[in-house]
This record gives structure tokens, sequence and C-alpha cells, in this order.
């Protein structure tokens, strides 16, 4: 693939990738601003928790990473060609942050995953939507092998 194929792949991405990014962000922090968040938070930690007071994240990493989750998500789920993929990555993406719950007790710190948890899902939920009801450059397959070389 030429080089100046790959840069116009990756600027119909990053657009999509990051508004839905934002609006994945934007939705964790209006649900962190009405409390249910915290509620979410305490639910988990009540579930993987034995009753231990543990350390609580400092509130940066936690939004840092949800940031990074969804942008990351939303731009891999664009980038790739195939429904099935597509769904591989938003499932895989969800799994890996729900176990971070017991990795965080198992070092004394409060489980506070749910702002990942959602931008993950919802950054998964509207890069599907996206993917499908719009015509990727990625999905794009030619069955003549000079159509590739443009």
């Amino acid at each position: 693939m030429p080089p100046h194929s790959i840069a116009r792949l990756l600027a119909g991405v990053w657009m999509p990738a990051a508004a839905i990014a934002a609006l994945s962000i934007l939705l964790a922090a209006g649900l962190s601003a009405v409390g249910i968040l915290g509620r979410v938070n305490g639910e988990i930690g009540k579930v993987v928790l034995a009753g231990a007071a543990p350390k609580t994240l400092p509130g940066w990493p936690v939004w840092g990473v949800s940031a990074l989750l969804a942008f990351g998500l939303a731009f891999s789920i664009l980038s790739v060609a195939g429904t099935w993929r597509h769904w591989v990555l938003w499932i895989t993406a969800a799994v890996l942050v729900a176990c971070w719950a017991p990795v965080l007790s198992l070092a004394a710190h409060a489980p506070n995953i749910a702002a990942p948890l959602i931008a993950t899902v919802w950054s998964g939920v509207c890069g599907l939507v996206y993917a499908r009801n719009q015509r990727m450059a990625c999905g794009k397959i030619s069955s003549n092998p000079s159509d590739e070389a443009r």
C-alpha cells in the first residue's frame, strides 16, 4: 500500500475516532457529575473487595486511561475491515477493562473502573454503529489488483 493511501486512510479515521472518543468521555463525565459513577464504583468494590479499606487512585490517571481507551478503541474499530473484527476488538477491550477490578483490589486500591468501562463500552458501541453505517476506506476490497496500487 503506497504511503499516500495510508495517510488518506488515517485522515479519514482520525476525525470520527476523535468525535466518538470525546462523546464517550463526555458521557462518563456527565455520569460522574450526576453521581452514578460513584455508586457503580461502590457496587464493584462490594463485589471485589473483602471489606478492606483500600487506597484510592488519583483522578487524573483514571480519566487519562479512559480517554486513551476511548480513542484507541474507536480508532482501532474504524481502522480495520470486517464486522467480526470490530466485535472482537470491542469485546476484548471491555473484558480487559472489567478485569482491572480484581487486579486493583489485589494491589490494595479501590476498583474505580466505572469511568474507563463506560467510556470503552460506549466508544465501542459508537464505533460499531459508525463503521456499519459508513463506507470505510479500509473496507474497500477490489478484485482488480491494479486498483490496489492507486
